[in-house]
């Protein structure tokens, strides 16, 4: 069976014709015959029951006529899929994220790719930097919503979201009534919850950063911003997340400003180090579909960055 007899079967059983389907297809009776007679032979059964007077559909004409018209429109949808594919406007992202990224801006990402690309389905892997590095690696991810440093060899990477670092404290602790920012000699004997510094190798060098003049007691590392955000509700000390961690909703906690005292030649303070959220992805492996994504994140960058 061939499309083209599909379609010649479709002319003769909508004009009861020969000689009127021949001329809508632009062809001569005698190989519309052979058309319709090939299908018969190829389906087993009698289509169309024809004489010198009239054709008419037999009844496994009028039930085959019925699938013709969905084989037809699933070849049409078919090459139009095919087609938004090509162009990026359709088909699969699988797009890792972090815990306080989806805070940040996978909220607003996703309505936006879901406002100007409907076609386009989104399956949601929530891993920690390392393991979206994996996942892009092994082609389990397209893109991923990370956290710096990964291998610049490997993979290409755009700035998407930009905050500020500040303190997670502890409701009743002392640097909680603290009116002004706090500087890093605020956390001066002070239990501080730091981060693995393979795990969480970004969060980790941010907070060994900031408190370099001080001497906090780091009694805890953890993994994620979630869990030492807990732990400070727990009052089980102090943590440095960044600013889109106050979205949490966690009860008990108190966030506060951060910033390096002296940093400027004239004694004056800076705010605390900016925290980054890149989009990264397996370099040489930008599709049709990433790269109308990685348009569109770029067109939400500026109010992203608060900028």
């Amino acid at each position: 069976m061939t499309l083209d007899q599909v379609r010649a079967f479709v002319a003769v059983a909508e004009e009861l014709h020969f000689g009127r389907a021949a001329e809508r297809l632009n062809m001569t009776q005698p190989p519309l015959s052979r058309q319709i007679q090939k299908l018969e032979r190829t389906v087993g059964v009698t289509l169309l029951e024809r004489d010198n007077r009239r054709v008419a559909l037999t009844e496994a004409g009028r039930a085959f006529l019925d699938e013709s018209y969905r084989l037809l429109a699933l070849v049409d949808s078919a090459g139009d899929v095919a087609r938004r594919i090509d162009g990026g406007a359709a088909g699969t992202l699988r797009l890792g994220f972090t815990a306080v990224s989806a805070i940040g801006m996978l909220g607003q990402l996703l309505l936006e790719l879901d406002r100007s690309l409907p076609g386009v389905e989104v399956i949601l892997h929530e891993r920690v930097t390392a393991a979206q590095a994996d996942g892009l690696r092994r082609g389990e991810l397209d893109l991923g919503l990370a956290r710096p440093p990964f291998d610049t060899n490997e993979f290409e990477s755009r700035v998407v979201f930009r905050e500020a670092l500040c303190a997670a404290v502890p409701a009743a602790h002392p640097l909680a009534s603290i009116a002004r920012p706090l500087t890093a000699d605020d956390f001066e004997g002070v239990r501080v919850i730091g981060y693995h510094p393979v795990q969480s190798r970004y969060f980790h060098e941010l907070t060994v950063r900031f408190l370099t003049n001080a001497h906090p007691r780091v009694e805890q590392q953890v993994h994620q911003i979630l869990t030492a955000v807990l732990l400070v509700a727990a009052g089980r000390g102090c943590a440095l997340v960044p600013a889109s961690a106050r979205s949490l909703g966690v009860q008990g906690v108190v966030y506060k400003d951060l910033v390096d005292g002296g940093g400027d030649p004239d004694g004056s303070e800076t705010p605390g180090h900016p925290v980054e959220l890149h989009a990264i992805w397996a370099r040489g492996r930008r599709s049709p579909l990433l790269r109308r994504v990685l348009a569109q994140i770029g067109r939400m960058q500026l109010g992203a960055n608060g900028t």
